[in-house]
């Protein structure tokens, strides 16, 4: 039986809810078989990191090469990459690809729980190098406002951003607005002349950690099995949402506690 392959390039979440380890988790309940780039190690739980080591530029070149010469890889995504000059080696090692495996760019930036995971000099070489080569960028309104240098915070400004965003990347966006005040979970995509809105239920009452990862690497996963990119995104969308809908409540333990 034919299994379609993903690649994730991100870092390892020792708290398994984000980076490689949810990227892994998402595709295989999504039937897709999942290999991984370690861009970085992380200590942390939900809500506070404690430190983060990055894996040497040449070890993330490695594994990339070693991975897409010997799997038939179908669709790829990057999450946490931690540093300019790995962003600038992932950037090169994949060029060649652009043109027949669809990249997912989650340009991840900070942590839910406000903590800065990428250098600031990073976030150029991000623009520079690597979106360029994206067939979908998918920013939050925190990383939208970032990479705009201007506050995106509410419906009318989503708009406004993910057209600036599109025009200056030249790619497709998927604007993210979970973090917007309301009874859905809003998401707007802006691929060619159109904007789609996407929406959901917002689960409240909840401490997420790993959403973006998970909305991501599930959209990935549906680009390897060939679906349009409005059919990734709306499966992707259910798929994230049944996760928040439906966590595990870990109640009082000390490894949640800061």
């Amino acid at each position: 039986m034919e299994v379609s392959v993903a690649l994730t390039i991100a870092g390892s979440d020792s708290s398994a809810g984000a980076g490689i380890q949810a990227d892994l988790k998402t595709f295989s309940a999504l039937g897709v078989y999942g290999v991984s780039v370690v861009t970085c190690v992380v200590a942390e739980i939900p809500g506070k990191v404690s430190r983060i080591e990055a894996v040497d530029p040449e070890m993330v070149r490695a594994q990339i090469e070693v991975l897409t010469k010997n799997f038939p890889i179908a669709a790829m995504k990057t999450g946490l990459l931690c540093s300019a000059e790995i962003i600038s080696v992932i950037a090169r090692a994949i060029i060649d690809l652009k043109s027949r495996i669809a990249l997912v760019v989650d340009p991840v930036i900070t942590a839910t729980g406000g903590d800065a995971l990428l250098e600031r000099s990073a976030i150029d070489v991000y623009q520079k190098e690597l979106f360029p080569l994206a067939s979908l960028i998918t920013p939050n309104l925190d990383e939208a406002s970032q990479l705009l240098g201007w506050k995106v915070s509410d419906r009318e400004s989503m708009e406004r951003a993910g057209q600036e965003l599109k025009r200056k990347f030249g790619t497709a966006i998927l604007l993210k607005g979970g973090h917007l005040s309301g009874n859905e979970a809003v998401d707007l995509l802006f691929v060619d002349e159109r904007t789609t809105e996407y929406s959901a239920p917002f689960v409240r009452n909840v401490a997420t950690h790993g959403t973006g990862c998970t909305y991501s690497a599930a959209i990935t996963a549906g680009l390897a099995k060939n679906l349009t990119l409005p059919d990734a995104i709306i499966n992707a969308k259910k798929f994230v949402t049944s996760a928040i809908r439906d966590h595990h409540r870990w109640g009082e333990v000390d490894a949640l506690k800061h």
